[in-house]
């Protein structure tokens, strides 16, 4: 029986992605091998519950949305989270999962919306970057660059032209909470017409950092 390290599912609007501001229950793994420099759930590396995957599906049930978000920490570093997605996907729900990038996308079933981070020089992580996922993107999933800096920036766009990404995959540009001013971003963004799409964290605009939001 698969069982899965459950830190939090909860109910709320989704506050990033082309899914922004849709009523999404959020699946939230304990665990993650990354320590991104502006990680902002370091709560969820440690604690949570075992919960078999019938006992994940009856909590998502009750609260009547199709939308479901399977985030972290970081879910592929537990085996059973392939399993999770796919039993979510057969149900009907319209599923997400949010990846660091660093881990293999390989099992994630087809039907499910991959929004991939790729670190930049600015969180730290940037040699965890797993460049092979790439080809495994498929046309609707979306890559996510949070920028730290100019530099961050910079080097965005250098990764953008010089990797494989898959033609239709979105471009999502994320200014580093407290590090990057939205204003400064969009200015960047669009003094260099890049084709991507700015996003700010609905969620923190709504109800501050905190968790279950």
């Amino acid at each position: 029986m698969t069982t899965l390290r459950i830190f939090e599912i909860f109910y709320s609007l989704q506050g990033e992605s082309s899914r922004v501001g849709l009523p999404t229950v959020f699946i939230r793994l304990t665990g993650c091998p990354l320590r991104c420099a502006y990680c902002d759930t370091e709560y969820a590396f440690k604690g949570g519950s075992n919960m078999t995957l019938d006992e994940i599906m009856q909590q998502v049930e009750q609260y009547g949305t199709r939308y479901v978000c399977v985030t972290g920490g970081e879910p592929l570093a537990q085996k059973g989270c392939a399993d999770l997605l796919t039993r979510l996907c057969d149900a009907g729900y319209r599923v997400s999962l949010e990846t660091s990038g660093a881990m293999d996308l390989t099992p994630v079933d087809q039907r499910v919306k991959v929004i991939m981070d790729v670190k930049t020089p600015g969180s730290g992580e940037m040699l965890k970057n797993r460049w092979e996922n790439l080809p495994l993107l498929k046309a609707g999933d979306e890559v996510k660059w949070v920028i730290c800096s100019r530099e961050d920036y910079d080097w965005t766009r250098q990764m953008m032209a010089e990797q494989p990404f898959p033609a239709d995959c979105d471009h999502l540009f994320s200014p580093s909470f407290n590090q990057v001013s939205g204003e400064t971003l969009a200015g960047w963004i669009l003094q260099d017409q890049l084709h991507v799409r700015m996003q700010l964290q609905l969620h923190k605009i709504l109800w501050g950092e905190k968790q279950g939001v």
